[in-house]
């Protein structure tokens, strides 16, 4: 009960503080970008009967949608760097909007894959910033405000995939994508208003990549927070996009669920997060990095290994309910990569290794597609767990402070 009497006396400290414009409309930017990426599982089978699309094909339009995702990190974090944090984060939104038009209005394929890639670096532009700007806004509660954040990114991937799914199925998929672009155009109005343009006290250096600054950047991201956080996060990002890219599509086909109670289950999942996020940012605060990840990282591996032997809605729903440990999982990390950073390079230090982590896990939903047509279905959520114990063992490396 102390983790949870301390995560709520953190959110009435945060309630009562002036900076909370700046966090509502961060955290709503963050609401639609994690949001609309889980909205894309649940428009799956849609896609696949409207344009006839394998299951392979299916995880290569996820695996496309991370790659872009993953390209856009370091532009994000230069961007910061550079611009500041309001023109980066509004910019985010406002693209957004725009490739989801197009999207939206396309009528092939390529269309779809083409606009997909778009809106993933759109989005991308957010990932990075949103991090740094709130680290500078409340620099001693790091671990409990990104929890914070990462429960209402939770929150839209709870609310948007059912909504955009329930649209689809009673119109069309187009519809129930459609009804987002307004939303991001509200939102980046919202950022553009009350975002400082650089939420640092200094602002940093806007130079632009000199040798000296090179040297810095590269000297930071040799060092080993960064490089074993990298490397947990690659597992991490490789374990999260196969399971939520085709956990609808493995309760209906697999475990013979309805479409309705598929999509139920798998909000609950990010429903679930909603409670883990915060708990887990506070533990990092309390306890330190390697207890927290370890701890997460082996109850929710072993929920993947459990996934295959069970059946029925209530049984699903339990060992959803332990894989949903994992939600804390970046917010431990990424808390951790991002003090790790010195502020001069904290932007573009880490878009590189957002970038990093993203590319090296974004082939894993193909692969996870082509296991699943192969017939292996259930054998890919064994080899999730497998890797699950592999990041678990890696966490026990890293350094248990960063300073």
């Amino acid at each position: 009960m102390q983790g949870v009497d301390s995560v709520r006396t953190g959110l009435s400290h945060h309630i009562r503080d002036d900076r909370l414009p700046i966090f509502i409309a961060i955290s709503a930017g963050w609401f639609l970008s994690i949001g609309i990426r889980m909205a894309y599982p649940v428009l799956l089978p849609s896609l696949r009967a409207y344009y006839d699309l394998s299951l392979t094909v299916a995880g290569f339009l996820l695996t496309v949608l991370w790659l872009a995702y993953a390209l856009g990190q370091i532009p994000g974090g230069m961007m910061g760097d550079r611009f500041g944090e309001k023109i980066t984060l509004a910019a985010s939104m406002a693209i957004a909007a725009g490739t989801i038009a197009l999207i939206v209005l396309g009528q092939s394929p390529i269309l779809l894959f083409v606009g997909t890639a778009l809106l993933g670096f759109a989005i991308a532009l957010f990932g990075v910033v949103r991090l740094t700007a709130l680290a500078d806004v409340y620099p001693d509660q790091v671990g409990t405000v990104h929890g914070f954040l990462g429960a209402i990114g939770d929150v839209g991937n709870t609310i948007l995939p059912p909504v955009v799914g329930f649209i689809a199925a009673a119109t069309a998929w187009q519809l129930g994508l459609g009804v987002l672009m307004p939303v991001f155009v509200i939102v980046a109005v919202a950022l553009w208003v009350v975002v400082p343009r650089h939420t640092a006290p200094e602002q940093p250096s806007s130079d632009g990549l000199t040798k000296e600054r090179l040297t810095d950047i590269y000297r930071a991201m040799r060092s080993p927070p960064l490089l074993l956080g990298t490397v947990i996060m690659t597992f991490v990002l490789a374990i999260s996009q196969a399971f939520v890219g085709f956990y609808p599509t493995y309760l209906i086909e697999i475990k013979g669920l309805s479409p309705g109670i598929a999509n139920t289950l798998f909000a609950l999942f990010f429903a679930f997060g909603i409670v883990f996020r915060p708990l887990s940012g506070n533990a990092y605060d309390r306890v330190g990095v390697r207890t927290t990840l370890f701890v997460i990282t082996v109850v929710s591996g072993a929920g993947f290994a459990l996934l295959p032997l069970v059946d029925g809605a209530i049984s699903l729903l339990i060992v959803t309910a332990i894989i949903s440990f994992k939600a804390g999982q970046g917010t431990v990390v990424l808390a951790y990569m991002t003090v790790a950073l010195d502020p001069a390079v904290q932007n573009t230090g880490l878009g590189i290794s957002r970038t990093t982590f993203f590319l090296l896990a974004a082939g894993s939903p193909v692969a996870f597609g082509w296991i699943a047509d192969a017939g292996y279905f259930n054998e890919a959520f064994y080899i999730l767990a497998a890797l699950s114990a592999v990041a678990a063992l890696i966490v026990l490396r890293l350094p248990r402070a960063t300073t």
